[in-house]
């Protein structure tokens, strides 16, 4: 059923919903050359370290990235559950690659070497993405340089991207981690959406949802982006907020007024 604040603005569907195809999502500038320096990153055999703040796009640039990685020439593997031991760690990693199950760290360890191994022979690099590794057990950390080391150290056979928090740097820059840092050899961070992007962004989502005029004033589109800090999930919510709530005041645009409303609701219990 289609929610009346759709059909108040005309629109096709919820503009900021998360159901897009990779080949729809959109970056500003500062965030496509990221994404740019992570593919040209991998297609070196590099290994990538991206870190920000929440909501900031981390993984819809790692989705840019999958789409414009060759998928015959590159093998990506991605990884979401950074709260494992080292063998579980192992475990899901051999579940993603279809790998037999070992009952040992050690096996499983072996198992996904000799894979990586078997791809170099069919000309494939692989590349695992681990997204939440602000999150990563340190001894999961401690091995995760070995998993990097073939042929003696002397061939890049795989490709490491860490995807998460700032605290991400902070953890791998502390002695014991060394090794695995070393071997990152691009680090980068993104940061929020400047005040243009925000407005172009709003403006994107929307036209995807055949709205082909303005819905916000420039001064709520403003507010949107202060109140947001430019973080793109906090834009989502807030912005889907306020149509909302100015399609029940019957309004013709969305106004500053109605973006501060859609603060205040959605305001934690215990903000000032």
């Amino acid at each position: 059923m289609t929610a009346s604040y759709l059909s108040a603005w005309g629109l096709s569907g919820p503009p900021f919903d998360k159901d897009l195809d990779d080949k729809e999502l959109w970056l500003p500038p500062t965030k496509a050359a990221i994404a740019d320096e992570v593919v040209e990153s991998v297609q070196d055999r590099q290994s990538v370290l991206v870190t920000g703040e929440p909501g900031t796009g981390k993984t819809c640039m790692t989705r840019v990235v999958r789409h414009r990685t060759s998928q015959s020439a590159f093998r990506l593997t991605y990884c979401h559950n950074a709260t494992l031991g080292r063998r579980d760690f192992y475990r899901q990693l051999c579940l993603a690659l279809n790998l037999p199950m070992a009952a040992s760290a050690a096996g499983l360890f072996y198992a996904i070497s000799s894979h990586v191994k078997d791809l170099e022979k069919e000309r494939i690099h692989p590349v695992f993405l681990l997204d939440e590794a602000h999150l990563l057990h340190q001894d999961t950390l401690d091995h995760l340089h070995i998993l990097l080391n073939y042929e003696w150290d002397q061939k890049p056979l795989l490709s490491l991207i860490l995807m998460g928090l700032p605290d991400l740097h902070d953890r791998l820059s502390l002695r014991r981690n060394r090794s695995l840092l070393s071997r990152i050899h691009t680090r980068l961070t993104i940061g929020p959406l400047l005040p243009e992007d925000t407005f172009a962004y709003v403006r994107m989502r929307l036209a995807r949802c055949g709205c082909d005029r303005e819905l916000f004033t420039s001064d709520a589109l403003a507010f949107l982006h202060e109140a947001s800090q430019g973080q793109m999930r906090d834009i989502d919510r807030l912005a889907t907020a306020a149509l909302r709530l100015a399609s029940r005041s019957k309004r013709r645009l969305v106004e500053r007024d109605q973006v501060l409303r859609a603060v205040q609701t959605n305001a934690p219990p215990d903000a000032a």
